[in-house]
């Protein structure tokens, strides 16, 4: 345990993340699954490394984050303390933080616009470094959320893989807070089996049972295991 976080916290921590777990594994098998089948990425967005530490004592190691600034902030350390950590990055990107993304992060979930995806493809080939890449898609069409509309995911994978040559891992989506998530995760998952993708990041702390039973490869928890955000 470290010496940075309260015993009463760490024991907090522990217990959540083993209840997710739980969770997981027990929706992977009513879906024919098994819980290895699924990633549990811990949003660790606006937590600090003594609450992220619990975490990482508990054995996990795949987090998400939101901003690129924010992770380059905290994470380097935490990473040469503890081996093999894996990083998500769950936000936006912007095109002229794409270098750092690429050098920090190891998968990033929020592929949109063709813009992103030339400067991600030439910063790719100039770095050598070839994190996952998932496409966002705003299954809900909300105007003030980024991601593809459904209608233009395919022609916008069809450009990522022939144009800029870049190698689509899956899709991931954000369903709109008022609607029902089952449809929407539904729609993603039967747009990735048309294109050919494996991996589905869809589900959060209130829904990623539903997201598993219905294909999830990818859920991303925060609240549920670090507690609510300030």
């Amino acid at each position: 345990m470290s010496a940075e976080t309260p015993p009463t916290i760490s024991l907090q921590v522990a217990e959540r993340l083993g209840a997710v777990r739980h969770a997981c594994d027990r929706a992977a098998a009513k879906s024919g699954r098994s819980g290895q089948d699924v990633t549990l990425v811990c949003v660790s967005k606006t937590f600090g490394p003594e609450e992220i530490i619990p975490v990482l004592e508990a054995g996990h190691r795949v987090f998400g984050e939101n901003r690129v600034q924010e992770a380059h902030g905290k994470w380097p350390p935490l990473r040469e303390r503890y081996e093999n950590v894996v990083l998500h990055l769950i936000g936006p990107l912007q095109s002229n933080k794409t270098r750092e993304a690429v050098a920090l992060f190891d998968a990033i979930h929020t592929l949109d616009r063709p813009g992103l995806a030339e400067v991600l493809a030439r910063e790719i080939d100039r770095a050598g470094r070839r994190p996952e890449l998932f496409v966002q898609v705003n299954t809900g069409e909300e105007l003030q959320k980024a991601g593809v509309a459904p209608s233009e995911a395919d022609d916008f994978i069809a450009r990522c893989r022939n144009e800029f040559g870049l190698e689509i891992a899956g899709l991931m989506c954000i369903p709109p807070v008022q609607d029902p998530p089952s449809p929407h995760f539904a729609l993603l998952r039967k747009i990735a089996a048309r294109n050919g993708l494996s991996r589905l990041s869809m589900g959060m702390s209130g829904d990623f049972e539903q997201a598993i039973m219905l294909g999830a490869t990818h859920v991303r928890v925060g609240s549920a295991i670090f507690g609510s955000r300030a």
